[in-house]
Formats: C-alpha cells, structure tokens, sequence
C-alpha cells in the first residue's frame, strides 16, 4: 500500500512540475498581436488554406457529415468557398463566407463565430463596472417582425416592435443571421426562434463591441429613438439624489443573527436546487400547480446545479396528491445533460426503457481526448487532461468498440432501465417550439415514440432521429482565428421517423402571435386547460403549494 501511495505521489509530483513547464512555455499572443491579425487583411493564399483546413476538420472528427447533405455537394461548396476568395480580406469577412457553408452540414451543434478584439486587463476591469443595457432586452420573433418581449431595466419598452437597429431594418439582419448558423436537417422552425431569444449576442458577432445602439421602437402609434448605452452597474434608476436615511440600524440579537444565516442558507440551498439565474431573476427548473388536477413543470434548460432532488421532490408530491394532469413546458428549452433528461425519463416511463441508442457513433477511440486536446479548447483544461490522459484514454479505449469499421462509444443510459417505483402515471402534455432542442428533443422522441404524452406547439429544432453533441471539438482557424465548434458523438434515441431531418411535430399545432403576447395570452397552454376540462374526470379547482416559483 505504502509503495502505491509513493507511486501516485511520484506521478503527481512529476506532472505537477510538467505543469508549471507548461505554464511556463505556452504563451498566448499579447493582446496587441492578436487584434493586429484580427484585423489585418488576410491573403488569398492564407484563407484558402483556413478553408482547407476546417473541412479537414470536419472530414476528420464529425460522425455524421454527410448525413444531410451529400460527399458531392459539400466538396462542391467548400470549393466554391475557395474560388469566391479573390482578394485579400478580415477575418469578420471571412466568416461571412465561411458561415453559410458550413452551415450546409445541417447539424444544429455546429457553429462558427468571428474573432473579436480583446481588451487589456484594466480595460476588462472597467468594463466589467458597467452593464450594457442592449444586452438587457429580451426579444422574440414573431409576426415577421421583432419585439421586445422583456425589459430587466425599462419595462416600459416591453411589447415594442423593433423597426430600426442603428439605421437597419431587424429583419433583414434576421434574415442575414438565418444563413450564418445551423438547424439540425431541413427543419426550418428553429431559426426565428433561436435567431429572436439570441439576437443580442448574434448582433455582437455581426457589429462587435459598441458602446451604444440606437433603437427605434414602435409601440401602439408611438414612434421614438432609445439610445442604450454602457451604463454604471451601481448607478441608481433615477439621477436624484435622496435624502440621507436617519433610521437607526437596529442591532441584531443573536437569536436573530443565526434566524438570517438559517434563512440565507435555505435560499441558496433552494437557488442551487432550481437553477437560479441571477441576471433574469428566474429558474431553470420550475413546479407549481395551476389547480388540484394539474401540475405544470417549466424547464427552461437541462443545465447548471444538480436536479435530482428537484424531480424526487416534485414526483413524489406527484404521486402524493394523485394528480391526474402534468404539462411538461420545454418551449425555447436548449437542452444540456443527457443524466438529467434520462432521469427526468424515469418518472415519466411506464415500463423498462433504453434512453438512448446503445451505439453513439464516434470517429475517434479516444474522443474525451480529442476534444480537451483541441486548439481551442483553453490550456488549462489541456494540461489537467494531459496529466489525466493515462486515466482518460483507458476510460475510452473501454468505452469504444468498431463494428463493421465504424467506432461507437458506449453510454450508460443505453442499458435498459426501470421506471421510478412513483412514476407519474396520469396523462401528460408537452409544450414544444423551434427553439425546442438537443436534449429537449431526445427526452421528446421518446415520449413521442412511446405515446406517452400529447405534443402541442410546433416543431421542435432538434432532430427526432437524433443529433451530433455529447462533446465538441473546439477549433481555431490558423490564420484568420475565425472559431468553429462541433459535436463528436451521435446521440440519438432507438426510435426512428421518415423522413429524417425533421424534429418533433406536435399533436396540436399551435403559433402564438404578438397579439397574444400583448393580451397576456399563452394559446397553447390555454388549448391544453381546454382539452382538460372536456375530460369527464377533471374536477380541479383551487390551488395547490408550489415548488419553484
């Protein structure tokens, strides 16, 4: 025993030195260097060669490049790329080029983003003082036209339409920004959807950083210019000053003392537990009843802080109370952690299920390894994996096996499971949308699949047939530092649908409009209480306690 303990100490010494070599040899370009190649133009020569070699990429590490559009017509489009390359020019440029082939692939996870400017770190500093109100708006396409659908800062611009973003009309950035990322297969739902909740970050990737934006909003007949600025996180709403507060601070007793530390504890027990988002003041993870016959879960994502106790606790008051009616809401749901849906799954199953197809296909024996040594991938993760890799490459060779010369890797959600002994055993309902995606959909095949629930809304984003994620090679292109990333496993259920390519379609298909939004109306959750009370078996009323709000 003593002589193993001598071993790993050894081998954690010796890599610890190799760390600080490491530390100590690789070295980032200064800030002033980068921004220079950034910005510079780059060569004919240069670009064609970064063309070359994202789709080397691709070739190499991505199991499923051809699925949606043939061996024939990417080379056809990658060389195209390459001959539309006349002169030299920048790096934003070039992603404008490069997007829209790339996007060809038809694979949801796969993105490509243009390097920005970096600051200094005093520059970070000061940045990192200020909030940018732009970046406080929520907005939401609908209607062919773009509102603001939330407002952290002036609530008053909440269900404004967008007509001018500096001198541009929204909508034709909208269109522009369709043709710069991806949607698994030909499903088309996905793009007004995610293009509307992420349109602020997807304006940053067009213009880079600013320091103000000019909206004109239109809202009722009234039409007016705002100004969002870069703003002092600790300004006051209001520029006047109030008066000095003379209230005495009362001196806590001790009792008191330890009543606020139980009290604060429990809120973040309670914030960890559902996922808080401290920016928007909101859950990930939501339960509450609208009556005592229907129960409502909103999962805003499958993602951040563990969720076991969430789903226990909100199964077993399930079960509990006999409740015969749950509406699981998985609109503008992105997805996250397939542990987290299979356990979710468990609840919802009636008999022994496989979650996911007991063969992942893969390119690589050693895919953990693929994706932490990436060159986009950030150095630190690089040296604890090469410490790790004796433990990570074991780990895989294990888990990986080729059959009939194609590799899969092997998860543990692929084994046939058992329901949770409180499954939920009365009817369920989904709410879906385009935005609807990745693991959200997996959990939604297999509903589907299964007849487990009826699907209202419309088409999910993600693929019913599955998609490639799990984990993602994250590469930089060599000479115009334009970034790419995409997954390195297919994930994907053991049910099927023809034709592929398309996400999940809804039992009831159900658009909301602005219209609605504007009158505080959610068509699709009001079809579904609806459909309920037809039911001769409903009698909810009243209310129930509630978990997440």
């Amino acid at each position: 025993m003593r002589f193993i303990r001598d071993f790993i100490s050894l081998y954690i010494m010796r890599h610890l030195l190799l760390l600080v070599s490491l530390i100590l040899i690789v070295s980032c370009k200064s800030v002033e260097k980068y921004n220079a190649q950034v910005t510079s133009l780059h060569s004919i020569y240069d670009l064609q060669e970064d063309v070359d070699a994202i789709y080397g990429q691709l070739k190499r590490h991505h199991p499923r490049l051809y699925q949606y559009s043939s061996k024939e017509t990417l080379d056809f489009k990658f060389d195209s790329l390459k001959n539309t390359i006349v002169k030299p020019i920048t790096s934003q440029e070039f992603y404008e080029k490069l997007a829209p082939v790339v996007r060809e692939v038809r694979q949801g996870h796969i993105s490509v983003a243009p390097p920005k400017e970096k600051f200094t770190k005093p520059e970070r500093k000061e940045l990192n003082k200020k909030k940018f109100e732009f970046y406080e708006l929520d907005f939401e396409c609908l209607d062919d036209a773009l509102w603001v659908t939330g407002a952290r800062t002036d609530s008053a611009l909440i269900g404004s339409q967008v007509l001018k973003v500096n001198t541009e009309n929204p909508m034709d950035l909208i269109k522009k920004y369709e043709h710069q990322i991806a949607s698994d297969g030909y499903n088309t739902t996905l793009y007004s959807r995610a293009i509307g909740k992420n349109f602020a970050r997807l304006y940053y990737r067009d213009k880079g950083f600013l320091d103000s934006v000019a909206l004109t909003f239109k809202l009722r007949d009234s039409v007016f210019t705002r100004v969002l600025k870069r703003v002092d996180k600790n300004k006051p709403a209001d520029s006047v000053q109030k008066p000095q507060d003379s209230t005495v601070v009362k001196t806590l007793t001790k009792d008191e003392r330890n009543a606020k530390k139980i009290a604060e504890r429990e809120k973040r027990k309670r914030h960890k537990k559902l996922g808080y988002i401290s920016s928007r003041k909101e859950y990930i993870r939501n339960f509450n009843y609208l009556n005592d016959a229907v129960a409502i879960m909103k999962i805003r994502g499958f993602e951040d802080g563990p969720y076991k106790e969430f789903y226990s606790e909100s199964f077993q008051k399930l079960d509990s109370l006999n409740t015969p009616y749950l509406i699981l809401d998985l609109r503008d749901n992105g997805g996250g952690r397939i542990g987290e849906i299979d356990y979710l799954f468990s609840y919802l199953a009636q008999e022994p299920y496989q979650f996911i197809n007991n063969k992942s296909e893969v390119t690589s024996r050693v895919p953990f390894m693929t994706f932490a040594m990436a060159n986009g991938s950030p150095t630190g993760l690089k040296i604890v994996s090469a410490i790790l890799s004796p433990i990570i490459v074991t780990h895989n060779l294990l888990k990986t096996q080729k059959v009939n010369d194609t590799l899969y890797y092997k998860f543990k959600y692929s084994k046939i499971r058992q329901p949770k002994e409180n499954n939920f055993k009365g009817q369920v309902y989904v709410l879906i949308n385009g935005n609807s995606f990745s693991a959200s959909s997996i959990i939604s095949t297999n509903l589907k699949a299964l007849n487990l629930a009826t699907f209202v809304g419309e088409e999910t984003g993600g693929a019913y047939n599955g998609t490639v994620a799990g984990i993602y090679k994250y590469y930089t292109l060599p000479n115009s530092l334009v970034k790419i990333r995409f997954g390195l496993m297919q994930i994907e259920s053991p049910y099927k649908t023809e034709p592929d390519g398309f996400g999940i379609k809804p039992d009831v298909y159900i658009v909301p409009t602005h219209e609605d939004r504007l009158n505080g109306k959610d068509p699709e959750l009001e079809w579904i209480l609806m459909d309920i009370e037809k039911d001769k078996s409903y009698s909810g009323s009243g209310k129930a306690n509630q978990i997440g709000y």
